[in-house]
């Protein structure tokens, strides 16, 4: 038998526990912070 694939939410929570940032708000944003990268907002002319 095949089992179903993982969905979105189960890879997200998986890599959360990869990070072991599953647990504590504050670690999942410093974690989270190394792997997003924000693009500055540009000045309206």
């Amino acid at each position: 038998m095949n089992t179903p694939d993982p969905t979105q939410l189960d890879k997200f929570k998986q890599a959360a526990r990869d990070l072991e940032a599953d647990d504590d708000p504050e670690r999942f944003k410093e974690r989270l912070r190394k792997l997003v990268k924000h693009k500055p907002v540009e000045k309206p002319e």
